[in-house]
């Protein structure tokens, strides 16, 4: 099992403990993962406000990559996979846009045109689709752990780009998978809710009050975790959990792990393989790893 991986932009820098914990877990479960070279930023939904169509382009070159490495596309971020899902379904869907787009790339130089071969899929849903990957390997199971499974918001809507499984809006693959590592997922109010990160610096006060109720409701769940699939979602509750406390009033304070994270715990590796010292908050709460 081999993917072309596109790591998008917060593991290059800001969350590299993502891409460094990511890489860990592969090797642990053998998945293979091959960097799709000279890919570029997705857009994180802000591009597209500003030109759709360039947006749509780079969107287009960063899969024919992929094609062009004969693999499927894995992200571990949900806003870099929602992108990447949108371009490709209007690219599939409209035989004129595809033209137009095949165009810019040829014109701007890119060897390969968008075809539309490429599948585009996110770590967690490779993880639900091949439960024996974790067969035999979780060698520290989570037991007595309790994880709020906190999905976030782009990973789930729109539902005709990202539907997996029966229905998002009733999605329990991520609580599957905590069952899967031994531990308890924990259900919460906030689970679903928009973290805000792609609002931080327009609407400051209402993020931080969101970021704060978020943790909050997995603090009163009693969750000794908040556990994502998408390291924006991370980032924002984890470097931004003291000033969401302060917003809404609560002194919850809860460990915000990557998804890989949590497994690599489950499958033997420490805090240091997880690069669990770059988070901000409640290092010294973690009682795994």
């Amino acid at each position: 099992m081999k993917y072309a991986l596109f790591p998008g932009c917060v593991l290059e820098g800001a969350a590299a403990e993502a891409y460094t914990s990511l890489k860990k877990v592969c090797e642990k479960l053998n998945i293979g993962i091959e960097e799709i070279p000279n890919w570029t930023c997705c857009g994180a939904s802000h591009a597209q406000g500003v030109n759709d169509l360039a947006a749509l382009a780079v969107n287009a070159r960063n899969i024919s990559i992929a094609e062009h490495m004969g693999l499927d596309i894995m992200t571990v971020c949900n806003t870099c996979t929602l992108q990447l899902r949108v371009a490709k379904k209007r690219l599939d869907e409209d035989k004129a846009l595809r033209e137009k787009v095949n165009k810019i790339l040829k014109d701007s130089g890119h060897p390969y045109e968008y075809k539309g071969t490429s599948k585009v899929t996110h770590f967690l849903w490779i993880l639900d689709e091949h439960p024996e990957l974790l067969k035999g390997k979780v060698e520290k199971p989570l037991s007595g752990v309790k994880v709020a499974a906190y999905y976030g918001c782009h990973i789930l809507r729109p539902e005709e780009v990202m539907k997996h499984g029966e229905s998002n809006q009733n999605a329990v693959y991520m609580e599957n998978l905590i069952k899967a590592l031994g531990a308890e997922p924990v259900p919460f109010s906030a689970s679903h809710k928009c973290c805000g990160f792609h609002a931080q610096l327009a609407a400051e006060h209402d993020v931080l009050t969101v970021t704060g109720q978020i943790v909050d409701s997995a603090d009163k769940a009693e969750a000794a975790a908040i556990v994502t699939p998408c390291p924006l979602c991370q980032m924002q509750l984890d470097m931004y959990e003291p000033e969401g406390r302060d917003a809404v009033g609560s002194k919850a304070e809860v460990p915000v792990l990557h998804l890989q994270q949590l497994v690599g715990f489950a499958l033997g590796l420490s805090k240091a393989d997880m690069g669990f010292d770059r988070h901000v908050s409640g290092q010294k709460k973690l009682k795994i790893g």
